[in-house]
């Protein structure tokens, strides 16, 4: 019997078995975040393997996030990124696996709590940081673009507030999809007073967590995402 089909019979392919084999090395010796790894060759002199099944199952892994590699230095282990929930998600949406709508219930959902818990836990250079996306996006109120990565750096710089790693990861995990549906909302408001009221939102809700007000920072984002659900499915119903 050779090799890989003796492995695929006890638990998964070569390459399988070595990313179980790095995870579990993370775990057992407890390491955290920027801690380095043996190299490839330790671990597949370890598992009996090929150098190129470790080279394969080092890649899988940092496709993945989980480990930090480069050129010239030993990998190491990586930070959560929200980017690999995003390629999923956007990978969900385009299969019709999950709809927009249930998207933003979800987003909706967590966004209540970040606001919330941002208004408790922030502090004053969040603060600032948080108004001044605020600010700056009515100052590029006539330039989409700019607009769309105010209004995205707004929410993200909420989550982070919230002082909840996960929170923070999975609201970035929406960006490529509000890339998408915040300049679709924006284009659904056509006259001045409407864009003027949303800025306002976003004024008052940056104001609220300033003020450590975690009732109106609620009520804020609440009545944000009622407005701009609201937007962003009118121009949806349209294009039907």
């Amino acid at each position: 019997m050779s090799e890989g089909v003796r492995a695929i019979i006890e638990g998964g392919s070569l390459v399988d078995r070595a990313v179980r084999r790095v995870r579990d090395h993370i775990r057992e010796n407890d390491l955290k975040v920027g801690d380095t790894l043996p190299g490839e060759g330790a671990f597949a002199e370890q598992l009996g393997v090929s150098r190129a099944v470790m080279r394969e199952a080092f890649s899988t892994l940092a496709a993945l996030r989980q480990i930090d590699v480069g050129n010239g230095r030993k990998a190491r282990v990586a930070a959560i990124d929200g980017s690999v929930l995003s390629t999923s998600l956007e990978h969900a949406v385009a299969t019709a696996q999950v709809t927009v709508a249930e998207i933003w219930d979800v987003r909706r959902t967590l966004e209540l709590r970040t606001a919330e818990l941002a208004a408790l836990r922030r502090s004053d250079l969040e603060a600032r940081a948080i108004l001044g996306h605020a600010e700056a996006m009515a100052a590029s109120s006539g330039d989409f673009d700019a607009l769309t990565r105010n209004d995205i750096a707004f929410h993200q710089a909420i989550a982070k507030a919230s002082g909840n790693v996960l929170f923070y990861n999975i609201i970035r995990s929406f960006e490529a999809l509000m890339s998408v549906a915040v300049p679709t909302a924006w284009h659904t408001r056509t006259t001045p007073e409407q864009r003027a009221t949303v800025l306002e939102q976003h004024r008052r809700l940056a104001q609220a967590i300033a003020n450590k007000d975690a009732t109106a920072a609620l009520t804020e984002m609440n009545t944000h995402f009622d407005t701009s659900i609201s937007d962003l499915f009118a121009r949806y119903s349209a294009a039907i």
